[in-house]
């Protein structure tokens, strides 16, 4: 059996198509296809094509026939960050304004790992109730600046601790603000920054996400 056909039997057994094995690979499309077809007879690539498929050279080149002899898995990320004592924090793509940020807008998501000791020293809350994202504007200078990576904890939505830095969510906007509980049920929203004026929540005009609880900041 030639190396297109090891490659395509190996790719049915997984149920890979061509394009998805490439994808894997990172390789060509058309470079998994000229192989297949046997236009090509080899490839520079086939280790890498062999790794995704989750086997070895030498079973695609015939020296062996069990494609299990010689693979060693790949470990996961999660597994390594496991055997590192990381764990994962959602770092989400959408910048809460200092002033104030529109939130219809798509978001995604990046998973990043930190240890859970350096985590520990801001907060207590599970790694689940963690997310970075990234602040913009001045209004809460000089205290955070503008592009500060924020640790937001979203175990914290509740307004026990007057004068800290929350994100919030008010008039369909996201924003990081300084919040006081007011004796008439309001809620203040202060900037840092003097020169931008405060504003009063009442009701349900504003809603926490959780409090900012460190910063990351580029030197």
């Amino acid at each position: 059996m030639r190396v297109g056909e090891r490659i395509a039997k190996r790719r049915g057994e997984l149920g890979l198509s061509q394009t998805q094995l490439a994808r894997t690979a990172e390789v060509s499309q058309g470079t998994i296809a000229k192989l297949e077809a046997g236009i090509s007879s080899g490839s520079s690539q086939l280790h890498k094509i062999a790794r995704a498929l989750q086997t070895t050279a030498e079973y695609l080149t015939g020296e062996t026939d069990d494609p299990g002899k010689g693979y060693v898995p790949v470990p996961s990320t999660e597994s390594v960050a496991s055997e590192l004592g990381l764990v994962p924090v959602r770092e989400i793509d959408l910048s809460l304004g200092m002033g104030s940020t529109y939130l219809d807008v798509p978001v995604t998501e990046t998973i990043r790992h930190f240890p859970i000791e350096w985590l520990r020293l801001y907060t207590r809350a599970a790694p689940e109730q963690l997310f970075f994202a990234q602040g913009a504007g001045d209004s809460m200078e000089p205290t955070l600046r503008d592009s500060d990576l924020l640790l937001i904890d979203c175990s914290q939505q509740n307004l026990n601790i007057s004068d800290k830095i929350w994100a919030i969510t008010y008039a369909g906007l996201g924003a990081i603000k300084r919040l006081r509980a007011l004796p008439n049920g309001g809620v203040e929203m202060m900037a840092d920054n003097p020169h931008v004026s405060n504003a009063t929540a009442y009701d349900d005009e504003m809603h926490i996400l959780g409090r900012v609880v460190a910063t990351v900041r580029k030197m």
